[in-house]
């Protein structure tokens, strides 16, 4: 093995932590997002601003989102209050939280609300600290494509990762990825590894058919209705004014409220939803919190730019400190294969406890 047990369970607890964090913030803020974007009540002139904004990203060929938290360390530690012994937030996440970005980027032959699968040309995610580069992949054609700076990952999250000289021989295929270099996978393999099916194969329902497990767009529009009658009724929206062409807009809306209305509403399409797609139970969301909540977007000519929220707010003591979520929209990163990638085999690089996807990357 690289490392001793402890160090290891070192590690799988503090990549278990960052990915429910992230998953955590990823979720508030694409729910506060899209439901005040599709929350238009027509007498509404400020939301009729936001959503148009919003069908303004679906017009554009190539868009990139960046996520982060535009707070510093000390206000994450405040906010995570007393912990039990062991349970503490390490000062080394606390500031890799606040200093890492996660940008999407997504180009396409069509406008981006017109576009299927074949239609995309690229699509690629990037995880990145203040010094760089952290890890990144970017799916194009038939291949996922992978990198990672070990040695960076290791010092953000203040421990060592495994390096290319610590290998063993039976894994010597993993050098590539500790060296940072790029390496691709078959993606056809991929979703083969994660179905837990043998042979090569293109992938498809978890019963078998054969057919991808997607939402058709039958179910979207009826998802779509839902969320929308949901938000008009419990989102308030209104303008804050602004200058240089840009406006600020902000919906309000009761946490709870909102979120536990969506979900009586998605209820009964659960079984049109795909395998594994289980929705929150009324036990569930008994402690969501049960707070205003408000969404500030800003907009600039008309488009979308930028979107923030303070998660602070739904902590049951906020001590006073602030944790900005901030969203900003712009024009995609290069998203094209890289030249010189090794192809490795899904069934090591992507398989169950691996050291490489099972913890950072795997989130992706």
């Amino acid at each position: 093995m690289y490392e001793d047990d402890a160090a290891r369970r070192h590690k799988e607890t503090a990549i278990t932590a960052i990915r429910k964090t992230f998953a955590a913030v990823g979720c508030t803020a694409v729910l506060l997002t899209g439901a005040a974007a599709c929350g238009t009540v027509e007498n509404l002139t400020a939301g009729q601003k936001v959503d148009h904004a919003v069908d303004g990203l679906g017009e554009k060929k190539s868009l990139a989102f960046e996520l982060g938290l535009d707070a510093k360390p000390s206000a994450l530690t405040k906010l995570a209050g007393e912990a039990e012994p062991g349970e503490e937030l390490p000062p080394e996440l606390a500031e890799l939280f606040t200093g890492v970005r996660v940008k999407v980027s997504v180009e396409s032959r069509k406008p981006l609300a017109d576009s299927g699968e074949k239609d995309l040309v690229g699509t690629g995610v990037r995880l990145s600290g203040p010094d760089g580069v952290l890890a990144e992949y970017r799916l194009v054609g038939d291949y996922t494509y992978y990198r990672a700076d070990m040695k960076a990952l290791g010092e953000a999250m203040g421990f060592p990762l495994p390096t290319a000289d610590e290998l063993p021989e039976s894994e010597q295929e993993f050098k590539q990825v500790l060296e940072g270099k790029w390496v691709k996978v078959d993606n056809s393999e991929l979703e083969r590894v994660a179905k837990g099916t043998p042979g090569s194969g293109k992938g498809g329902k978890a019963d078998g058919s054969g057919e991808p497990d997607e939402i058709d767009t039958k179910t979207q529009q009826k998802i779509l209705k839902a969320v929308r009658g949901v938000v008009a009724r419990e989102v308030t929206f209104s303008s804050k004014g602004g200058s240089d062409g840009v406006e600020r807009i902000v919906a309000k809306a009761s946490f709870r409220e909102l979120l536990t209305g969506i979900l009586d509403k998605l209820r009964p399409l659960a079984d049109d939803l795909p395998a594994g797609a289980e929705l929150p139970t009324d036990e569930d969301l008994k402690d969501a919190p049960d707070k205003k909540i408000a969404v500030n977007f800003s907009l600039k000519n008309g488009d979308l730019t930028r979107v923030s929220v303070d998660l602070a707010a739904l902590a049951d003591d906020p001590k006073g400190a602030r944790l900005p979520l901030v969203i900003k929209f712009g024009e995609a990163d290069d998203v094209s294969a890289p030249s010189g990638a090794t192809e490795m085999p899904a069934d090591g690089f992507g398989g169950p406890g691996n050291p490489f996807t099972g913890g950072m990357l795997g989130g992706f």
